[in-house]
């Protein structure tokens, strides 16, 4: 019988809920998109569609895919099932971005012949309440209106670093609105001193099984004074006051901030791996 692939919806939200909890650390994110967008994009949202393997009935891996393309991500699956949808979907995607496990975006790049501008090679770190030393800074607070001049270009900064992109230069209307919207939703955290921003975060995904943290930020000259690893603490503890764990990605090239992430308690899983198309 062969694998079938099609559209998921709103019949299939325990199925997949059900998929991806039987590992949430390394579906983390896409379990955040599933409780906050839903399974079926709504006309006052972007459009998304999560599409699914299905063999003998049983759903075996699912994709998110942003608009037409914009952002692929895949359940933490086989690569051979994650791999029987793109194949699916190769003619009908223009592929932007995918962020996952390393292997199951190697599939997918396989698949759609695709030839990445800009790839990275990521660690996925996770930790439990039980886990977490004693960093803490009490300072850090959820970000506010009024820090959005200062935060916007920060914001920006932390983007080309990590990804070597200019978000105010591709689209700077949508950026500021983006980081707008992550600070209304007190989504955003931030450490100031002397009236002046030196580091931010952001809980990029969250649902019941907990929250991936990320845009993880210190101003470069306020580094190594230790912000990142009481901010990382502090955070930690205050989400895990109500969620059973956390996931932060690490960029293999930027070693130092693994190491933070080990001191503060998180324990490192699987590659994973973000590429811009």
């Amino acid at each position: 019988m062969p694998a079938v692939v099609e559209p998921l919806g709103p019949s299939h939200v325990a199925t997949l809920k059900a998929l991806l909890s039987r590992d949430t650390t390394h579906n983390m994110y896409l379990l955040g998109l599933m409780e906050e967008f839903g399974v079926v994009s709504s006309v006052e949202r972007a459009p998304f569609t999560f599409y699914g393997r299905f063999y003998d009935g049983e759903l075996t891996a699912a994709l998110f895919v942003g608009g037409n393309g914009g952002l692929l991500v895949p359940s933490a699956s086989s690569p051979i099932h994650i791999g029987d949808i793109a194949k699916k979907l190769k003619e009908k995607l223009v592929v932007k971005s995918i962020v996952g496990e390393q292997s199951v975006v190697d599939s997918i790049i396989k698949h759609f012949s695709l030839t990445p501008q800009f790839a990275r090679v990521q660690k996925l770190f996770s930790v439990s309440p039980n886990d977490l030393g004693p960093f803490t800074n009490p300072l850090l607070r959820p970000a506010v209106d009024i820090d959005l001049p200062e935060l916007i270009p920060m914001a920006a900064e932390c983007v080309k670093e990590m990804h070597h992109r200019d978000p105010l230069v591709e689209d700077k209307e949508g950026f500021e609105l983006r980081v707008k919207q992550r600070v209304q939703a007190q989504r955003t955290y931030v450490l100031d001193e002397k009236g002046k921003i030196v580091f931010k975060l952001d809980v990029g995904s969250r649902s019941q099984f907990g929250a991936e943290l990320e845009g993880i930020y210190t101003a470069p000259e306020h580094r190594n004074r230790g912000h990142a690893t009481l901010c990382l603490g502090q955070i930690s503890r205050f989400l895990m006051s109500s969620l059973p764990r956390l996931t932060v990605r690490v960029d293999e090239e930027t070693p130092h901030f693994a190491n933070i992430a080990k001191k503060v308690g998180y324990l490192q899983g699987r590659a994973q791996k973000f590429v811009w198309v």
